[in-house]
């Protein structure tokens, strides 16, 4: 057993990770599939998939702070609303409720979601329409049905709403 492929097998010092991270995935997905459970790299394994946990909520996370991004630019700055504004709230909105649909874990997370998201929206909000901080709320004034639902009104008749 000492006499391990660098591709296939771990080690301890992980040097095939660290040396071909690609390679290093393949690998470890071809001892996965070949039951080859003896020879996988459980230390970096183990840190990858709680990576990709963490990088799935974050794309969650994202979609719900592009929502709040819109949403605060559309209430603060009424005379610059436009189309491009309304279509990524409700293309955002559809992402949100994929993530949801593929992690329903997620239910759970929502308020931790909404409040790291609102913080770096209001940021950005601040950068991009170079109004001061005050100009937004601290704290996100937004309930879960306004980010996921509320009416965007864009023109004299045109209305989106999540799901149409």
């Amino acid at each position: 057993m000492a006499d391990r492929d660098p591709q296939l097998g771990a080690g301890h010092n992980g040097s095939a990770y660290e040396a071909d991270y690609g390679a290093w995935v393949a690998s470890q997905a071809a001892l996965l599939r070949d039951g080859r459970f003896d020879q996988l790299d459980l230390h970096h394994l183990i840190d990858e998939v709680e990576s990709l946990g963490r990088s799935d909520f974050h794309r969650f996370e994202s979609a719900i702070k592009i929502v709040l991004l819109h949403l605060l630019k559309w209430d603060v700055q009424t005379d610059h609303r436009s189309r491009s504004w309304a279509d990524s709230i409700e293309g955002h909105r559809r992402r949100i409720g994929k993530e949801l649909e593929d992690s329903p874990s997620y239910r759970s997370r929502i308020d931790e979601a909404v409040k790291e998201a609102y913080g770096r929206a209001r940021l950005k909000a601040h950068k991009e329409t170079r109004l001061p901080m005050r100009a937004f709320p601290e704290q996100c004034p937004y309930s879960w049905d306004d980010i996921v639902a509320r009416s965007v009104v864009f023109g004299a008749d045109e209305t989106m709403k999540s799901g149409s």
